[in-house]
């Protein structure tokens, strides 16, 4: 027996991740049941307005009815094109009512990037926001077909008559001729009820894009059992009410925010509370109004509420836990909160093919900071999951020994779409290659120190380097391009890049190109002109030079 199978981290988790006892479900069935137990418990807050689980029942009903009587079928996949709104809620439950796979996009993408993401998972459906229609919307749809579309608007759930928040302030109704209202179709067809069609855990519930080496986006196949494992293993490992009151800090559209925040609401009958867009003022004053129990977000999030005027220990009284994940966590983030708010932030570690985290702090407990790398723990495998560390050849290694990551348990989903390539790379003999580089101490710690692929996590949304190397190459006047991450204080890692050229350009030029290919997450925060990027002697580009270079530039600028 090696010494991961003795599972020694297991003598430090807390009571509730000791009593945790797995359950092969399906998120449907945790849907149905919160109904069931909780009908006029309120289910989602938007601002000051509110729906109920029989609400969102009878509203989903409507919505799968039409996707039905439209043509949509069991497997079928419909893409969500949201910011975290209640109508991004609906259109999920409806499209697992009506056995279909739910494909969230982030709304911040361009026109080629989701034309791109509905060409590559085949979207028989599209749910956007009204005002995205001539930003992206209407050209995409010209670029791919989608036989079922349909329109909301982040207004829709919020009373008028009362103040608008900053973040839907700048938002005006503007409906779109030919294109059907989410919220119509699911008022006029919500008479009677209807039969969710029947899942199995196995089926896939969601296709969430990540990234690969190789730059093409993959989509990771989340299974029913997948998401209803992780959601409950997550709320269940919080001492919260029976009905707890969560934050949606991170957004939906998200692994994390479909798992740790609407998935763990349904496994809950709990009310999540959504603001649309994150802005830290809006979400503090939610806060403080409606007191939740749970919340989870990248470092960053936690930084911009700390930094907003006036916040007091007591705006994070309320919270039984408080969870960072999507991006390394400063020591520093740790210290100032627990001194301020009096609060733990509890850091964890996954990926979109672990649908969202496999490893966690328990409750009670700090994690340990390494000494020599300073790096804050991740955590411990939680229940259920077998978190190894191995060599190039899928040896383990010891602790204390750096190596990659490697996963397996329920949590793991079972492939890529479409992508046999992927599969190939990422699986074997069951366990998922993280690409990730770190070690394990004598007690399980997991420490995450470097990144075996060039990804890039800024504000804990990967960005993948040659991506926007192709943007790049496409502008005319370049002629080599690199993309590294560099060290940010507030984002974690910018994006820049370094350019050489075919003939002159000014940067602006080359910034406002990628500017109107990449959503804004991905568009180079600095581009450097270079005459020649370094190579080897076979001619590759060596980010890692460059990367190294930026990086003792800003530690020891001249």
């Amino acid at each position: 027996m090696s010494w991961y199978d003795a599972k020694p981290w297991e003598a430090h988790y807390d009571a509730l991740m000791r009593d945790f006892r797995a359950e092969t479900t399906t998120i449907t069935a945790l849907f149905d049941a919160a109904v069931q137990t909780n009908p006029h418990g309120v289910a989602i807050r938007y601002f000051e307005d509110e729906l109920t689980y029989r609400d969102v029942d009878t509203l989903t009903d409507g919505i799968a009815q039409y996707l039905v009587d439209s043509g949509f079928a069991v497997g079928d996949r419909l893409a969500i094109f949201l910011q975290s709104i209640p109508q991004f809620v609906l259109s999920a439950v409806a499209a697992w009512k009506s056995g279909g796979i739910v494909v969230p996009l982030n709304p911040m993408y361009s026109t080629r990037e989701l034309a791109d993401a509905l060409a590559a998972t085949g979207a028989r459906a599209l749910v956007f926001a009204e005002r995205q229609w001539a930003h992206s919307v209407e050209q995409a749809l010209r670029r791919v077909q989608v036989p079922i579309v349909l329109s909301t608007s982040e207004l829709d759930f919020h009373d008028q008559r009362r103040r608008v928040p900053p973040t839907l302030a700048a938002i005006e109704r503007c409906p779109i001729r030919g294109v059907a209202d989410l919220l119509d179709v699911a008022r006029r067809r919500s008479g009677g009820r209807r039969s969710s069609v029947p899942t199995d855990p196995a089926d896939v519930a969601l296709i969430s894009f990540t990234s690969g080496t190789s730059g093409a986006p993959k989509g990771a196949l989340n299974t029913h059992a997948n998401l209803a494992f992780s959601a409950r293993r997550l709320i269940g490992s919080v001492d919260v009410p029976r009905h707890p009151v969560i934050f949606a800090l991170a957004p939906l559209f998200h692994i994390t925010g479909m798992v740790a925040e609407l998935a763990a609401t349904l496994a809950s009958a709990g009310t999540l509370i959504l603001t649309c867009r994150f802005e830290a003022s809006t979400a503090i004053d939610m806060i403080r109004r409606h007191r939740p129990h749970y919340m989870v977000g990248p470092p960053t999030a936690y930084i911009a509420l700390l930094s907003v005027p006036g916040v007091t220990r007591d705006d994070f009284g309320s919270f039984e836990a408080l969870f960072s994940g999507g991006a390394p966590l400063p020591a520093a983030l740790l210290t100032e909160l627990s001194e301020r708010c009096g609060t733990y932030l509890r850091n964890g570690y996954g990926l979109t093919e672990t649908t969202a985290g496999c490893v966690t702090v328990p409750s009670g407990v700090s994690a340990p900071v390494d000494p020599e790398t300073g790096v804050v723990a991740v955590g411990l495998p939680v229940p259920g999951a077998d978190v190894r560390i191995v060599d190039d050849h899928m040896r383990e290694l010891p602790p204390g020994t750096f190596g990659e990551i490697v996963v397996a348990g329920p949590m793991v989903v079972p492939g890529h779409w479409d992508n046999a390539d992927a599969d190939a790379a990422s699986f074997h003999s069951g366990r998922f290659r993280t690409g990730d580089i770190g070690f394990m101490d004598g007690q399980g710690w997991v420490y995450v120190v470097d990144r075996k692929k060039d990804i890039i996590i800024a504000s804990g949304f990967k960005v993948m380097p040659t991506e926007v190397e192709e943007v790049l190459y496409a502008h005319p006047a370049v002629r080599e391009a690199a993309v590294v991450g560099v060290p940010d204080a507030y984002r974690g890692e910018t994006v820049e890049a370094f350019v050489s050229l075919r003939v002159d350009v000014e940067v602006p030029e080359l910034d406002a190109h990628c500017r109107s290919n990449l959503a804004a997450y991905k568009t180079p925060r600095r581009i450097h002109l270079m005459a020649e990027l370094p190579k080897t002697t076979s001619g590759k580009i060596l980010r890692r030079e460059l990367r190294s270079r930026r990086r003792d530039e800003l530690i020891n600028p001249t």
